[in-house]
Parts: structure tokens; sequence; C-alpha cells
């Protein structure tokens, strides 16, 4: 029996600095180019797009970010360069422009459940009938055609059915009162009809203004699913079928078709198979330079393998994680993750190293700190998903 290529941990440290534009001289002009490296970057948070690429581009700025977000007109025939979408395990991403109809093609499971969940609640909890229901949508869809980019609020104001009020959760503990505006933004939003346009506050503001959705070429599902397969394998091989799995939300059978269409390579890992596409099976030298990096919480780096013992210390990972595997700020030095950074309420960032990377590291790492203090100007930063360790350095 033929022996699989080995690659190390050591080399796919090599590759994820690499591929993931970790040093210095790997780092790109645009925002479109290190979304493409990475396939998307995730957007729970708004912070964690900007954060993400600030880490990745040669000269950032939120202004020059915020053009590319939401200004770049793109190509082909002025499509986006950029979209804001919900894909990848139910999650909000900013992809690529190109590559957004195949990964929502490939991701998104019952393009009419979201509908049907959001009926069902204001159904239960304000007595709405279809027809009720269908009339918002419509009322939502009518006046973003008239009035262009608009906030929740507004249309609240511009629509009663959108201001009635509902408890959700009620007796839990996090019991709380919403719009029925929400699920109806909600669902039309998963359904591709509308998208997150420019937020009404600074960058860091989770307020965006709502604005009709370009819509997305149709591409057959199968196609797709082999499309992103080859991007995640690209970008992040090698991978096991349980990082591809995890990562898209596929089941089993769907990732290892999508994965068998690709023509990837297996090779041996430190911890069971994995798979490279045959094109990527040389070596990745690693970084000559110091490879130093600040990234944000939900950075697609920290959070795009299942199995992260590779490149995290499984016993830093009460600290740097929270209790639904939302992992916060990260300090990152050759591919590996050894500590955390926060920002104080003065606006100062503090970080704190898990293990002694040696003093070269400590001297990126402080950088690497001054580069991200001119980058925020001043701005406070607070992530969405707070950690033990985040909240330590922040206190």
């Amino acid at each position: 029996m033929t022996a699989l290529p080995r690659i190390s941990a050591a080399q796919r440290r090599a590759r994820l600095t690499r591929g993931h534009l970790l040093a210095p001289a790997l780092r790109k002009e645009r925002a479109e180019d290190v979304a493409a490296a990475l396939i998307g970057l995730h957007a729970t948070d708004p912070a964690t797009v900007f954060l993400a690429l600030a880490a990745r581009l040669h000269a950032p700025t939120a202004d020059a970010i915020s053009r590319s977000l939401y200004d770049t007109p793109g190509t082909p025939a002025g499509s986006p360069a950029l979209e804001r979408i919900r894909c990848m395990r139910r999650t909000m991403f900013v992809v690529p422009g190109h590559l957004a109809p195949a990964v929502r093609s490939a991701t998104v499971r019952d393009g009419h459940r979201h509908r049907t969940d959001a009926m069902a609640t204001l159904r239960e909890a304000l007595g709405w009938g279809e027809r009720r229901y269908a009339a918002a949508e419509r009322s939502v869809l009518e006046a973003l055609a008239a009035r262009g980019a608009t906030t929740a609020a507004q249309l609240a104001a511009e629509i009663p059915d959108l201001r009635e009020q509902f408890v959700t959760f009620p007796g839990k503990s996090y019991e709380s009162r919403q719009r029925a505006g929400t699920p109806v933004l909600g669902a039309l939003a998963a359904e591709g009809r509308i998208r997150r346009a420019r937020p009404a506050g600074s960058w860091t503001s989770a307020q965006f203004r709502w604005a009709l959705a370009r819509p997305l070429a149709d591409v057959p599902a199968t196609g797709a699913k082999t499309t992103l397969a080859r991007h995640y394998l690209k970008a992040f091989g090698p991978v096991t079928v349980d990082d591809l799995k995890w990562w898209t939300g596929w089941n089993l059978t769907d990732t290892r078709a999508a994965l068998a269409a690709t023509g990837a390579q297996a090779v041996e890992l430190d911890h069971g198979t994995g798979y490279l596409l045959p094109e990527d099976l040389e070596p990745a030298p690693a970084a000559e330079e110091p490879a130093a990096a600040l990234l944000p919480g939900l950075d697609p780096t920290a959070m795009g393998w299942r199995n992260r013992d590779w490149y995290l210390d499984p016993d830093h990972t009460k600290a740097l994680f929270d209790r639904n595997g939302n992992i916060g700020p990260t300090v990152w030095w050759h591919g590996r993750i050894v500590g955390a950074w926060a920002q104080r309420p003065d606006a100062t960032l503090r970080y704190h190293l898990l293990a002694d990377p040696g003093r070269a590291a400590r001297t990126a790492v402080d950088q690497e700190i001054a580069r991200l203090t001119a980058f925020l100007d001043g701005t406070r930063v607070t992530p969405c998903y707070r950690t033990p360790l985040e909240r330590s350095l922040a206190a």
C-alpha cells in the first residue's frame, strides 16, 4: 500500500500564515482580495469585518474599508465587489461578489423556511394571518424601492404593522420585547430579497440600513457545493471531512460528495486523514519575517476548522471562547494562537500571552498593537461575544 503524503502540524501552520495573510509582506491592498483569500469574513459582529480586514491590509483605514463594503461598483455589470449574505451555518458573512451566488446556493437548504418560521412567530404572538404577513412584506419592499436604503426604525415609522411589539421567550431570564418588523426583515434578508446596507452610525454600529438586494444568479446546488468545497480546500487545506462538514453546515453525505467532486488528494495529518487539492501538495515555506497578528473575535481564521489542536492549545480554549463556542480577539505568532487582546475603557489596547513565544514575538506583537491603535484612532470596540480572557483584559 502506498503511504499517503504527510503534512505536519508545522507545515499546516506555515500554510495558514501564508494563505491567511498573517505576515506583513503577505498583506493585500484591497479588501476584496482579502475576502477572496479567506472565502468570506464573519459578519455577525459588524466590527469583525473591519478588524479582520485591517489585520491583513497594508494601509487600512475605516473609510477605505467602508467604501469597499458599500460603494465599490465592482464587476461585472456593476455588481458589488463584496456581498453581505447569510450562508455557512446560517451565519452572516461578507463574501466576494462573484462567489456569492455559488456560496448562497451551496448553503441555503430551504429558502422559504425563514418566512415560514417568521409567520409562525407572528401568528402565535400577535395573531397575524398569512394575508397580513404578506401585506407587511409587500409594504417593506415598496418602501425600499421608493426610498432607497432605510433603517428598520424608519420603516416602522412608515408601516404601522412593523411597530407592533411582542414578548420573546416569555418567562425566561432573557425575556425581551421585539417589534414585528424584526422577523419580517430577517426573513426577507434570509431569502436574499433585501440586504444590509451602510449602517446609520459608525463602522462599529449594528444599526444597518436596509435596501433591495441584487438578485443572485441561480446556481445548481450540486455544482455550487463542489465550487465552495474547492475554495475551502484552497484557502484552508489540508482539512478533514469533519472540518468541511462543520464549516459549511452540510450533512455528511453532501460533504463527502462535494469533497470527492473536487478531486482532493488524501494526506496524513498528525491526527487522522486530511485533504488537499492536488496542485497544493508542495510544502509551503515558513514565513521568514516575524509573523504576528491581532485578529478579532469570530475571525474567519480562528473559526475556520472544527479540529484546532494544531494551532490552538486545548488548555487555552476555556479562556478564549465563550460558552457557545465563539472565539474572542486573539494574538497569533507564526500560525499559532498564543494569547488574547482587548481594548480598555480608555481605548488603549492590552494583550496577554498564554505561552511565551520569545522576545522576537513580543516585539512583533507590540508593533501590531501600535498598528491597530493607529487604525482604531480612539474608536471603542466591544466584541459581540465576550470571552473570559477578553473581559479580564478589558476591565
